[in-house]
Formats: C-alpha cells, sequence, structure tokens
C-alpha cells in the first residue's frame, strides 16, 4: 500500500530534501509552505502554499489534504522561523511571530492531522534543534519555541500511544540551509563574512563541517518509518555532526 505524509516548510531546505527523499521511497507528498514552490517537486505530490500559523489557513489546508488522502502515515512538522537578534530589542511582535510558527502550527496541526493518523496509525516526526538543549546569543525566541517543541513531543506521544501514533523529535545543528545563511547575515554580513562564519562553525563539530539537508532528511525519514523505529516515541534524536558532545571549554 502506498503511504501518505504531510510536510509542513517543504520548500526550504530541510523541507524540499524530504520531500524527495520520501517520494523517492515511494510515498505520495502533501507539502505545505508559506514561500511559493518553485520547479522540482513531485507531479504525483500536492504543494499548497499557505501560512499555517493561522487557524483559517491551516483549516483550508486540511480540507484539501482530505481530499488528497483519506489518512495519512506520517506528519512532519518542519515549518520554522528564526528570529536572529538579542532578547532585548526582539519586539512583542516578532516573539509572537516565531511562537505562532514554530509551535502554533503544530498544534494547530497536529488536532486536524489526529484524525487522519490515527485511520490507520502513524508517525509525528518534529523537527526541533539542538537549541532546545544547547544554545547561543541573540536567538532566543527560537531556542524557547524549539525547547517548547521538544516537550510538546512528549506530551503527544504519551496521549497518542493508545492511537497507535508514535511521535519523535529530530533536533538537527547547523545544517547548510538558506535559514541558516539568512541567521549568519544578521549583522549584514557579506558574503566572505557569512562562508567564514559557516566554516567556523563547521570546525566547532566533531565531523568538522556542517550538515547536508539531505541528511536530516534521511533521519526523519527513520523517525517515520515503522519499520524502521517502530519501538520509539517521546524520544529527541540528535543530528548535529558531534557538536553538542564536546566541551565548551575545550
Amino acid at each position: 500500500m502506498i503511504k501518505t505524509i504531510l510536510i509542513t516548510g517543504a520548500a526550504g531546505g530541510i523541507g524540499r530534501a524530504t520531500v524527495a527523499h520520501f517520494d523517492e521511497k515511494g510515498w505520495r507528498v502533501l507539502g505545505v509552505d508559506r514561500a511559493p514552490f518553485g520547479d522540482g517537486f513531485p507531479k504525483k505530490g500536492l504543494f499548497i502554499q499557505s501560512d499555517i500559523s493561522h487557524a483559517d489557513e491551516i483549516a483550508a489546508l486540511f480540507e484539501k489534504a482530505r481530499a488528497f488522502s483519506d489518512s495519512l502515515d506520517a506528519l512532519v512538522n518542519n515549518a520554522a522561523l528564526q528570529v536572529a537578534k538579542p532578547l532585548v530589542e526582539t519586539s512583542v511582535e516578532e516573539w509572537d511571530a516565531v511562537m505562532a510558527a514554530n509551535l502554533r502550527s503544530v498544534f494547530l496541526g497536529v488536532k486536524l492531522a489526529h484524525p487522519l493518523l490515527k485511520a490507520h496509525g502513524g508517525a509525528i516526526v518534529n523537527v526541533s534543534s539542538v537549541h532546545a538543549i544547547q544554545t547561543s546569543a541573540n536567538i532566543a525566541a527560537y531556542a524557547a519555541s524549539k525547547g517548547g517543541l521538544l516537550a510538546l513531543t512528549r506530551a503527544m506521544a504519551i496521549e497518542f500511544a493508545p492511537d497507535n501514533i508514535r511521535v519523535n523529535a529530530i533536533l538537527p545543528g547547523a545544517v547548510d540551509t538558506p535559514m541558516l545563511r539568512a541567521g549568519l547575515k544578521r549583522d549584514h554580513a557579506g558574503q566572505a563574512d557569512v562562508q567564514e562564519r559557516l566554516d567556523n562553525l563547521a570546525r566547532k563539530t566533531v565531523s568538522g563541517r556542517v550538515g547536508r539537508p539531505e541528511e536530516i532528511a534521511h533521519a526523519i525519514y527513520f523517525l517515520a518509518d515503522d519499520e524502521q523505529s517502530s519501538f520509539m516515541t517521546g524520544q529527541a534524536l540528535v543530528v548535529d555532526g558531534g557538536a553538542t558532545a564536546r566541551l565548551s571549554t575545550e
């Protein structure tokens, strides 16, 4: 039987790679992103531009999702917004926007996806971040939202276990995506400065490099696929090239 997955934030770096990997594995993909979808997405899938931090837009999305499929085998909550600035300079509007994109969208989406996942059992994969467990300066709103997502993952795992729905989180480290590069430009850095910062991130990992979106997509697939991770729920899988393994005092 062909499996169906809904991926949020599907037009970005990790999202696009995840779409490609699940399509390659034979899944039908429903993707959503507030950014427009360009070329290169599977023709057999359905890709919708929508801002799922708004209740009315996510409700409309699930109307289309139910027409696309009467059940879901997996939901990947990948959509995210990052504000990279000092906490005291972060406006209420910016704080609320981050929480809406990174947490409220998951709350709203999971409520609507639950009946579709419960139909045959399934998996939810929440894309959190290493910032949920260790963080840095000038990214407080993002770190708080990703920490909240980790707690929400555990709560959902407990509540949804009787429905045969597994819930896990993946915590990527530095991955070469448009979001990462945008964050590195927060001081209006030039291209050379951004590359220097990217190289500095690479040096701080045990692996000596930043991650590739495809590597995160493979880990997401592992958590979503019942044949590979059937006894995992409520867990946080760190995929960071060993960055959090090393003492900061070294």
